[in-house]
């Protein structure tokens, strides 16, 4: 992939600040990307939350939040949000009004908000390491996003933070891509380990067995991708190509079942755009060598993603239909995500040698009420059935992607829960 995929925008001032300083640069009625996941830039937002009566309107953009941000003890007062890929840490927002969705798939994140898109951005706040020895930053943590939310925006504001790890690749940015440096310290924002329940583990080591050594993998959020990476600890020569990567990836390197040689671009690499995970991961990925960050036009791109052979892409869903097509947006008329990535890598694992895309969740939901196998979404169709490889529930695998609509039901309602087959009878 060429270095032209990396977005820049040089020629900034690259100047010390304090926090005041900054504040007083943003102007009212701004439009402000702030980095998401573990790269939230807690001290600014503080500050902004105390000086709010700077500003009559404010609006936030990011990405996935783990927590709600400090601003949102005040929504629309002046602050409002609007999110990428919305998560429960935005219930207040919502609640009070002061929320809009601007979800859509990861690839078309760039362009809605640069100049003219429904959310141009006016200023980006992002959040980098100490500079190394060559006195370039690193954006650490979250590198793909943030990218394209600098070249985008008239004022960047860079929080500086020793606690922030020093990954190597795309994240590492020269002093004049910011325009203003504040320095602070504080704990990066940590993913919170969620512990597998006995579904969540039988569905991990069918989906474990379905994958063969060699195997460049993309991994999505939650308990699943733990136990999936636990389960491939006897594997060997594996790859990571991720839009995110966890502690579970970490614990995979450690077992001896990573090597990255077959990656035809990075081998010996894990790649990734995005670290959301504990303090160990963040330790264990700062200055690591086998660790590279890419632009979301290498970590999403289909340019970049078909080329890699074996390419297995593990998401989760809210409900997968008989037709095989998934909803992983809404329950009902409620928004609980976005699509994220999904349809990006269904896409290239559908057209990658060897690809295939899997859909991995519980069979049921609401404590065993409700089928996540269904008839028909409740929702439009986060990825369409036919791109869809194989469905794991914890009673079996189906493997869709060739049959005929008929038989892509049965299958699919043979590994519902028993309790619910008999409703989703197609005959």
């Amino acid at each position: 992939m060429s270095a032209s995929a990396r977005p820049e925008r040089r020629g900034r001032s690259g100047r010390a600040s304090t926090s005041t300083e900054a504040l007083a640069a943003i102007a009212d009625r701004a439009r402000i990307y702030v980095a998401g996941g573990s790269a939230v830039p807690t001290t600014i937002l503080q500050e902004m939350a105390q000086e709010r009566d700077r500003w009559s309107w404010i609006e936030f953009v990011s990405d996935y939040l783990v927590e709600p941000l400090p601003v949102f003890d005040h929504p629309g007062a002046p602050f409002h949000m609007a999110s990428l890929q919305p998560s429960g840490a935005l219930q207040t927002m919502v609640d009070a009004g002061a929320f809009r969705s601007a979800a859509r798939e990861l690839g078309a994140w760039a362009p809605a908000m640069a100049p003219g898109g429904d959310v141009a951005i006016d200023v980006a706040i992002v959040h980098v390491s100490e500079p190394g020895p060559d006195g370039r930053f690193s954006l650490g943590v979250s590198a793909a996003t943030p990218l394209n939310a600098m070249a985008s925006a008239d004022l960047v504001i860079a929080q500086v933070n020793p606690r922030m790890p020093y990954t190597f690749g795309a994240a590492e940015i020269a002093r004049d891509e910011i325009d203003l440096f504040v320095e602070t310290e504080h704990e990066l924002v940590e993913f919170p380990v969620a512990e597998p329940d006995d579904a969540t583990r039988t569905i991990g080591a069918l989906v474990a067995a379905e994958i063969p050594d060699g195997a460049i993998l993309q991994l999505g959020l939650g308990a699943l991708p733990e136990v999936v990476c636990a389960e491939l600890s006897n594997h060997r020569d594996l790859g990571v190509h991720s839009g995110m990567i966890s502690d579970g990836v970490m614990q995979l390197c450690l077992s001896g079942a990573f090597s990255g040689a077959t990656h035809p671009d990075h081998p010996g690499k894990i790649v990734n755009g995005l670290i959301g995970g504990t303090r160990r991961l963040f330790d264990f990925v700062d200055r690591n060598p086998d660790v590279v960050t890419v632009p979301t036009a290498e970590s999403h791109g289909m340019e970049a993603l078909v080329r890699l052979p074996d390419f297995m892409a593990v998401n989760s869903s809210i409900e997968v239909a008989l037709d095989g097509s998934i909803n992983s947006e809404r329950v009902g008329s409620r928004i609980v995500s976005g699509p994220g990535g999904a349809p990006d890598y269904a896409r290239a694992a559908s057209a990658a040698h060897g690809g295939r895309f899997f859909v991995a969740l519980p069979a049921t939901a609401a404590r065993g009420t409700a089928s996540r196998i269904v008839r028909h979404l409740q929702a439009p169709a986060t990825v369409d059935g036919t791109l869809i490889d194989t469905v794991v529930t914890e009673f079996g695998v189906a493997i869709v992607r060739d049959l005929d609509p008929p038989a892509r039901a049965e299958a699919l309602r043979a590994i519902a829960h028993p309790d619910f087959r008999a409703a989703l009878d197609t005959a």
